[in-house]
Parts: C-alpha cells; sequence; structure tokens
C-alpha cells in the first residue's frame, strides 16, 4: 500500500483510521472483516475499557476513541493489559492475529505521519505450544449436549467425538462425503472415519437430503467470489470456518466452565476410530444393508 492511497489528513476518530487502512488494503472480503473486528476491539481498551465477550464483541459499537491517543503515555499499559486479558480467553492463533491486525495498522499510520509511536512496540506475540487441556468427560459432555444450540452444532459436535478428527478436517466435510445408512463419511487425505447412530440422526436432518456443498453452513450467504466448493449450491450459504466453529463452542460452554474460560473444540476429541491405513489410503465404505 502507498502513502498516496489514503487521506492526507489525519483522520481525528480511530475507527475512521481503520476505514481507510483497510480501504488501502490488499485483503479479501472475509479477511477485511476479521480485520475490522480485530481493530475495532482494541478501542476499548484504548479508553481503559475491556471488549464485550463472544459475539457480542463483534455487534457492539465500540467507544468513539481519539487516533492521537495512541501516542499517550499510558497507552502501551493499556494495550498489554488488554493483551493479558485476551490472551485468557481465547487462543494463541486468534491473539497473534489480533495483534498482528493491530501492530500493521500502526505502522500504516505511522508512514503516513498521522501518529508518531508505536504502543505495541514492547507486546510479544505468544511463543510455543498450547498448554494441552484434558478431554471433557462424560458428564461435562451430557451438558454440553443438553446445550440450547441449533443443528448445526450438535452435529457437529457429536461427530468430533466420535471420530476423534481434528475441527478442521471435519469442517472441510462436504455433504457428498457423508454416507449416512453406512455410518461412514469419508475425510481428505485420511480416509474413512465412522460415527454413532445418534450423530447420523443428527447428520441426517442437518443435511436434509443435500448431497453437494459444504456439510456445515454458515447463517448467511457466501461471500463474492468465494470458492466453488465453499458455497451450498441450494441456498447459495458458505462454508463455516473453523474460528467461527471454535468461538460459538467456547461461547456456549463457557457457562458450563468451572473456571468461566468456556472450553475449546479439541477437549472433544479422543483416539481417532480411523477405519482407514495410512493417510491419503482410502477404503470403500461397507455395503449397507
Amino acid at each position: 500500500m502507498s502513502p498516496g492511497s489514503a487521506a492526507a489528513i489525519a483522520p481525528v476518530e480511530y475507527a475512521v483510521a481503520v476505514e481507510h487502512y483497510l480501504s488501502a488494503a490488499e485483503l479479501g472480503p472475509g479477511s477485511r472483516r476479521v480485520y475490522r473486528i480485530s481493530l475495532t476491539s482494541w478501542a476499548w481498551p484504548l479508553v481503559g475499557k475491556l471488549p464485550p465477550a463472544g459475539r457480542a464483541r463483534r455487534l457492539a459499537t465500540p467507544p468513539i476513541v481519539p487516533l492521537a491517543v495512541l501516542e499517550d503515555a499510558d497507552a502501551a499499559g493499556k494495550l498489554a493489559a488488554a493483551l493479558a486479558h485476551r490472551i485468557r480467553r481465547a487462543n494463541a492463533r486468534t491473539v497473534n492475529r489480533e495483534l498482528s491486525a493491530l501492530r500493521s495498522a500502526i505502522t500504516w499510520w505511522q508512514d503516513r505521519h498521522w501518529i508518531g509511536t508505536d504502543p505495541t512496540v514492547a507486546l510479544r506475540q505468544i511463543a510455543g505450544q498450547p498448554v494441552a487441556l484434558p478431554p471433557l468427560t462424560e458428564t461435562e459432555r451430557a451438558a454440553l449436549y443438553a446445550a440450547p444450540v441449533g443443528l448445526r452444532e450438535q452435529a457437529l459436535w457429536h461427530l468430533l467425538h466420535d471420530t476423534g478428527m481434528p475441527a478442521e478436517s471435519v469442517l472441510a466435510l462436504g455433504a457428498g462425503d457423508i454416507h449416512l445408512s453406512a455410518r461412514r463419511a469419508r475425510l481428505p487425505r485420511a480416509g474413512w472415519v465412522e460415527f454413532s447412530d445418534e450423530t447420523a440422526a443428527l447428520l441426517g436432518w442437518l443435511l436434509a437430503g443435500r448431497r453437494s456443498g459444504p456439510a456445515f453452513l454458515t447463517d448467511r450467504r457466501a461471500a463474492a467470489g468465494a470458492p466453488q466448493a465453499d458455497v451450498c449450491p441450494l441456498t447459495g450459504r458458505g462454508r463455516i470456518s473453523y474460528r467461527r466453529a471454535a468461538e460459538v463452542f467456547t461461547e456456549v460452554t463457557r457457562p458450563l466452565d468451572a473456571a468461566g474460560r468456556g472450553w475449546t473444540l479439541h477437549q472433544l476429541r479422543r483416539p481417532s476410530r480411523m477405519l482407514a491405513g495410512p493417510a491419503g489410503q482410502q477404503t470403500a465404505p461397507p455395503a449397507a444393508g
């Protein structure tokens, strides 16, 4: 992005500066939306507040913040406290992405001389592997399955537990990869996995006769230009992302978690019940009947 691609006069408000940055950024529609959510969330700590949690964070109206507060002496401390708070509530990848978004925007604003300092200079991305969390107990799973959520979430959570596969792999399933009568699903580069009768019933309702397109869909139409494999040909809705699925899971389970943080999708996994041999070696499902 060149300095000439944005307004020459520094905007007064942080939110306006964010929009200038995003309008000049070489980002797709989906990435631009994620960046906007991340950058907007930093407005709260700049005025000494914490952003709302979960879905409310995306829907809430942020405070009006002058861009110049980034140059205040206490801006770095406020952002550091907000980062520490966020680390306790989101995974490392999410936190690092949000910090990177802020740093990229600040660098862009500095290049235009809108601000002269970088309050994130002392902040560090989260290094190393996150601490492994224990799998959910039978009691915890029972509470989870009783939660008032939609069919999509229940089908996904049951399938994750049954198969023991990573959420990214399960979310990549197409409707045509799921064989309900055989209680089997075919995962790319992994082979066939089996699931229970209860999961089959949930998936049957979820797919409702769909034979192509993503198995797990968003609640809205796919963005223009989305890959054909990620769009349902019947409804036009897109494939739900791992980020959104993980966010929903943590939001729903926060009241169920004694620590108040919410659980992670990884905690649904158990040793895989793979039917295939080595990755890439696929076998056909047993004949139904």
